[in-house]
């Protein structure tokens, strides 16, 4: 079998593949990898004068202007982390819903839900929500597992909500709108802020958690409303501009990263003008990172397709089953399992350039595709063994990991039933940009 295995990468030139899992394997930075695997595959093929193309593809995949669009979100996180609007919003939405059994579990869906259209990263909202709101579920005896599972859960939701990093990631590798991916994120989105929230409203009749605090009367909604107003202009001006075609993504993150600094300089005056330096450098490494890490991808693309590998996994694939749906659901267990050992970034870099055109190919909607893909690899975040936001929750609680999986499982039975429904219904992606006008195939 191992020769069987060996002569089928020798005749079909997959040199790079091996090179890149072992390199994986060997806890080299995923930057190197994707740029080592490729040339070393050329250097063995005899093909050194593509090695030119390789550094060119390297350059042109950052110069592009849709992903200018990462260093403003980046920054308009930041700014709102600094300004204190976390704390606004969760005020806000603890005036709304803290009333519930189980409420401040409640209210972290929600605030997430809020704040998801703002910053776009799972790992900044769950660190800011968790920081806020553990040492409060603490103090009232929530189970301390289900608190930062909680957390950690409605953390993901910043990814899929728009603004979402890895949605214009995808969008850039292949050339989709990231307009149209933005508005099919919300519905998904709030279908699984939903379904998390039920999950939560099931628990709570266990009698693990303290009685309901009494419910906030008008006066106290409007004065927590009319504190948040301003921080909730951001996803207003994100989603309005972007929805309403008054501005590109671009466009809409530059405004929002001004907007969110004027909050913080003028309005919560929070941030300081000695914190300015500090904040954008910091934004700055963080979208270096993530832009070299694009770059590299677009040059191991090139190997991808100079050795034909999606028609391969194509015909691999079609062997199987020529359903377009059945193989979308075995897509999505393969992606489910890549999400448990892979950070979604780097698994959409590598994996939609050949899973894409085949799935494209036998008919399934590209957007519907792009979604789907995006939010199943996010679900990844909070699965173990390198779940990042797993790994900062436990940080933030204390916890350990087998005790926060635990507690967490309930909520990714919850996430995987909503990413089943947008994979069989179309409609709950695609009805928001082909309403919008942002998309029409």
């Amino acid at each position: 079998m191992f020769k069987s295995i060996i002569g089928a990468i020798v005749s079909l030139k997959l040199f790079y593949l091996v090179f890149f899992l072992s390199f994986l394997v060997l806890g080299i930075p995923i930057v190197f990898v994707m740029l080592l695997a490729p040339g070393l595959d050329l250097f063995l093929h005899g093909q050194t004068n593509f090695f030119n193309m390789l550094i060119q593809r390297w350059v042109g995949g950052i110069d592009s202007f849709p992903l200018m669009a990462l260093p403003f979100f980046i920054l308009a996180g930041d700014f709102m982390a600094a300004g204190g609007v976390t704390m606004r919003i969760v005020r806000f939405a603890e005036s709304l819903i803290g009333h519930l059994r189980a409420g401040l579990a409640h209210v972290c869906v929600l605030s997430s839900v809020m704040l998801a259209g703002g910053s776009g990263s799972a790992v900044a909202d769950a660190s800011a929500l968790g920081s806020m709101l553990i040492p409060a579920m603490n103090k009232l005896n929530y189970p301390r597992s289900f608190s930062a599972a909680v957390v950690a859960s409605a953390g993901i939701l910043a990814p899929i909500i728009p603004p979402s990093g890895i949605m214009i990631i995808y969008a850039f590798i292949q050339n989709v709108s990231v307009a149209a991916m933005f508005a099919g994120g919300i519905i998904p989105g709030l279908i699984m802020a939903g379904g998390m929230m039920l999950v939560i409203m099931l628990k709570s009749r266990g009698g693990l958690f303290p009685d309901p605090k009494p419910r906030a009367n008008i006066q106290e909604v409007w004065i927590s409303f009319r504190r948040a107003m301003l921080p909730l202009g951001t996803p207003v001006i994100l989603l309005g501009g972007i929805l309403g075609g008054l501005m590109t993504p671009t466009e809409a993150a530059g405004i929002a990263a001004a907007y969110s600094l004027l909050l913080g300089l003028l309005y919560t005056r929070e941030i300081k003008l000695a914190d300015l330096p500090r904040l954008f450098s910091g934004a700055a490494l963080a979208s270096a990172k993530i832009l070299l890490l694009v770059g590299a991808a677009v040059a191991f693309a090139s190997i991808v397709s100079l050795r034909q590998t999606p028609q391969m996994v194509g015909s691999a694939l079609v062997s199987v089953t020529d359903n377009p749906y059945l193989l979308f659901l075995i897509i999505n267990i393969f992606l489910l399992l890549v999400g448990c050992v892979m950070d979604a970034g780097p698994a959409i870099l590598i994996l939609a350039p050949i899973l894409a055109p085949v799935i494209t190919k036998l008919g399934i909607d590209p957007i519907h595709f792009a979604v789907v893909m995006c939010i199943n690899l996010t679900i990844g975040l909070i699965t173990p063994p390198v779940g990042l936001v797993l790994f900062v929750m436990s940080g933030i609680s204390h916890q350990g990991l087998d005790s926060l999986t635990k507690g967490i499982i309930p909520l990714l039975i919850s996430n995987i039933t909503t990413l089943m429904l947008i994979t069989f219904f179309p409609g709950l992606v695609l009805w928001i940009p082909r309403l919008t006008g942002l998309y029409a195939p």
